[in-house]
């Protein structure tokens, strides 16, 4: 069979609101496909023929011939997704609909496609293949017990290279070194789709992987925080993992770390030669990301004194240790009142933060926030393409829903009206997340 996974587009922030363009400064990011993408296309049986199409590049085609349509989407492309799937099916087509979304919404999911993939599709991936090519795909698959990643295939990355475009190609890809996390943060969805307990990758899976990223010229981020939690062996599997890169960069293989995304609190509980093992291999850029834990919290939604000096001894740390903190603030948490948007930009102004994104708190749906939401009434818009953290999809707490959106573009507009520097920066440093 020829099966063709599809990465369905979604609306950045500057599609949004293409009024962001007019006064912020910078490229806009092309962020990367999912990983589980090229993870489940690992899986694939051998004999078959497997392509990859990127709809946010390349709008897909419709006409476009395959025996199989594999199409992975979370909350935002939910709604291309959907009309693919529509698209599809009304031509006889075949359709798996998987990732965070349809895990989420298997029973919404099941009306645009011919089966659902709940939680991780590996497992599931060959049983698809061969019922799919007897023309008997069951509604729904679902793997009974969390992946032993080490005994996964490499994801087949190779397939992300090939789908880029001249003038849009991906600055940097993410390289996975775990799935699941024991936090129950309430507007984050990754323990319930992966597990409350951190498994690692095989070694020798991160590093051909990291090899053929780096041999295409790619930077390469740690978008997972847990890497640096003191628990299930992360941080040492981190430390092995920074040393290992380090020889590789010694014996010649040109791997370029970009940044790591951390919370800021964790910034401050980072083993100093830990830090030091980073810098070595080349990191220079934290992805702080904030409005999920208590101190961001309370540090802009409330002003309270003592978080407000921790998240200023982050950015400080940061800049000891030569690493460039790049913050995303959240806005429109439960205890954010109308003084958030100055308490963020007056906090930049203090600790010299000149690159910066802004997002709008969203419920995405299986969150415990999506739930609560829910129960209170709050949720108005279920216009998927909307959860895209530059929308007001709910009822905030202390302020109107048109005060929420208008916030955040005053945040984007006042931030940036005075670093128009950032126009002259290398690619790199003046490219970010809107």
């Amino acid at each position: 069979m020829k099966i063709t996974f599809i990465c369905p587009a979604f609306e950045r922030h500057a599609q949004a609101h293409p009024e962001l363009r007019a006064f912020v400064p910078a490229n806009e990011y092309i962020g990367p496909p999912s990983p589980g993408i090229a993870a489940v296309a690992a899986a694939t049986p051998e004999g078959h023929q497997v392509e990859f199409l990127d709809d946010r590049i390349t709008p897909f085609d419709l006409e476009h011939e395959a025996d199989l349509y594999a199409i992975s989407s979370f909350t935002p492309a939910a709604t291309r997704a959907f009309e693919l799937g529509d698209a599809l099916r009304a031509r006889g087509k075949k359709v798996v609909l998987g990732g965070i979304f349809p895990s989420m919404m298997p029973d919404l999911a099941a009306e645009h496609c011919d089966a659902v993939v709940v939680g991780e599709g590996e497992g599931v991936w060959p049983q698809i293949v061969a019922d799919a090519q007897k023309g008997k795909l069951a509604p729904r698959y679902q793997s009974q017990e969390p992946l032993d990643l080490a005994t996964i295939k490499r994801p087949r990355v190779e397939l992300y290279l090939d789908a880029e475009k001249p003038g849009a190609p991906c600055d940097d890809y993410p390289l996975q070194l775990s799935r699941g996390c024991p936090l129950s943060c309430d507007a984050c969805v990754l323990p319930i789709m992966c597990g409350s307990r951190i498994r690692f990758h095989s070694e020798q899976n991160v590093i051909d992987t990291m090899t053929v990223f780096a041999r295409a010229g790619k930077l390469l981020s740690l978008t997972e925080d847990t890497s640096v939690f003191g628990i299930h062996g992360a941080r040492k599997m981190l430390r092995k993992f920074l040393e290992r890169t380090i020889e590789l960069q010694k014996q010649g293989i040109p791997i370029k770390l970009s940044y790591l995304g951390i919370s800021m609190p964790m910034v401050l509980s980072l083993d100093p030669t830990l830090l030091t093992l980073m810098r070595q291999s080349g990191m220079d850029r934290f992805y702080l990301v904030g409005g999920f834990d208590p101190i961001t919290r309370q540090a802009f939604g409330t002003g309270d004194p003592a978080a407000m000096e921790k998240a200023e001894r982050t950015i400080a740390r940061c800049r000891e240790l030569g690493i460039d903190p790049y913050v995303s603030f959240l806005v429109g948490n439960a205890d954010d009142d109308e003084g958030v948007f100055d308490r963020m930009l007056e906090f930049c102004t203090r600790t010299g933060v000149d690159l910066a994104e802004f997002a709008i708190s969203t419920p995405y749906p299986g969150t415990p926030i999506w739930k609560r939401y829910e129960a209170e009434g709050r949720i108005f818009d279920r216009t998927w393409k909307h959860y895209n953290d530059a929308n007001v999809v709910f009822k905030p707490h202390k302020m109107s829903a048109l005060r929420l959106q208008e916030g955040y573009i005053y945040l984007w507009r006042e931030f940036y009206q005075g670093r128009q520097e950032l126009r002259t920066r290398e690619h790199t440093r003046g490219t970010i997340q809107f």
